[in-house]
């Protein structure tokens, strides 16, 4: 359990101010602040508006799809879809990501290394075309346009950006969407409370038995879903530097070399190294029992399923283009070796994985639809 130990020590170093002028964060007393850029301090402003643009599907080539179209708040932000649609019905090739604790993560992607701030990451599905996202490729005069027409928006981007002559920029909408996402903390789960809260009670027995296999040596989950974003991935005030987690998991094998299907071959298609073939970035198990399906490419429906590929050490796919077994593939992180779960392991492991979902992250009407909730509400800081 000593790991369990270096992570509470991890956890409780308090820090100091991230760059903010009237934002204060909404964390526990244990938890780090996130590293914000310089170039784009929070501000009370600046988040609402971005919580605006997060909501407006008018942001969109057709006005039919928003930021949140993709990243659901019932759903810790991501969809519930096995891989993400585009505006115009296009299907990307891998699965959305929930945004709770985005803040804290280095790397934004499952799969590019260079992706590696929001308010760039933010341009991707504005403006990419492979696959077509929201469709804005070519439109950034008519959305600037609009930024400027809009009342509301006339007033909410002069209070964000004082100081610009001409606020009504893509640049400062990517600041303002970017500060709306780090805004999205998510540290009050029944086990923050138990472990890090003192709460005896805050997670029943099945879950302290689940807490127990997760940290062992055993299973070794740990290993790559440790830390305060429960990932390798993260990076924080009190972090010289950033940590990032890339990993093949076995999940393929197509050819008995460790081949992964060619429009997700992971951290390789940014490399261009076979040794990167099926590397993906670590996501964050805060919150997982809500944000099925699983994998970079969703093809595992339920935690259940999780665990049985894990503990096989890999999948074993008996037929079609993606037939193989990916517990052989060479790629494969040493870390997925397989293990032995009775039944009420089993049980006892996916309880303290249901453990770390945020209710009240799920539904803060900080975070939630303007059209529906009003102005931001200030919630003291320290919930």
């Amino acid at each position: 359990m000593k790991h369990r130990w270096r992570l509470l020590a991890c956890l409780l170093a308090l820090t100091g101010s991230a760059g903010a002028t009237d934002w204060e964060w909404r964390l526990p007393a244990w938890a780090p602040r996130p590293v914000v850029p310089a170039d784009n301090p929070m501000s009370a402003a600046k988040v609402e508006l971005g919580r605006h643009l997060f909501y407006d599907r008018r942001l969109s080539i057709n006005g039919a799809m928003a930021c949140a179209s993709c990243h659901l708040q019932a759903r810790a932000f991501s969809d519930g879809r096995r891989v993400g649609i585009g505006a115009t019905g296009q299907a990307h090739p891998r699965n959305a990501m929930g945004l709770g604790n985005v803040a804290y993560f280095p790397v934004l992607t499952w799969a590019d290394p260079r992706m590696t701030r929001l308010e760039a990451q933010a341009r991707v599905p504005m403006f990419g075309e492979h696959p077509v996202e929201m469709g804005l490729a070519g439109r950034e005069a008519d959305i600037e346009t609009l930024l400027q027409g809009d009342p509301r928006y006339e007033r909410m981007f002069r209070q964000a950006f004082a100081g610009d002559a001409h606020p009504w920029t893509i640049a400062n909408l990517t600041r303002a969407l970017a500060a709306f996402q780090r805004s999205l903390v998510s540290f009050d789960s029944p086990y923050d409370r138990y472990r890090f809260g003192r709460q005896a009670d805050a997670i029943g027995p099945a879950a302290k038995r689940g807490e127990a296999l997760f940290f062992s040596e055993r299973l070794a989950c740990f290993h790559c879903h440790g830390g305060i974003t429960f990932s390798d991935a993260v990076m924080h005030e009190r972090l010289e530097q950033p940590e990032t987690g890339f990993h093949n998991n076995g999940l393929y094998n197509r050819d008995g070399r460790g081949a992964y299907p060619e429009d997700n071959q992971g951290v390789k298609a940014a490399t261009g190294r076979v040794e990167d073939m099926g590397r993906f970035r670590t996501p964050s198990l805060r919150n997982v029992a809500v944000t099925a399906p699983y994998m970079h490419d969703g093809s595992i429906a339920t935690l259940a399923e999780v665990l049985d590929h894990y503990q096989a050490g890999g999948r074993r796919i008996p037929a079609g283009p993606n037939a193989g077994d990916g517990a052989r593939s060479p790629h494969k992180s040493m870390f997925i070796t397989g293990f032995a779960l009775s039944r009420r392991e089993r049980r006892d492991l996916l309880a303290f994985l249901e453990s770390l979902t945020d209710r009240g992250f799920l539904s803060d009407p900080a975070h939630a639809d303007p059209a529906v909730t009003g102005p931001r509400p200030r919630a003291p800081s320290g919930r």
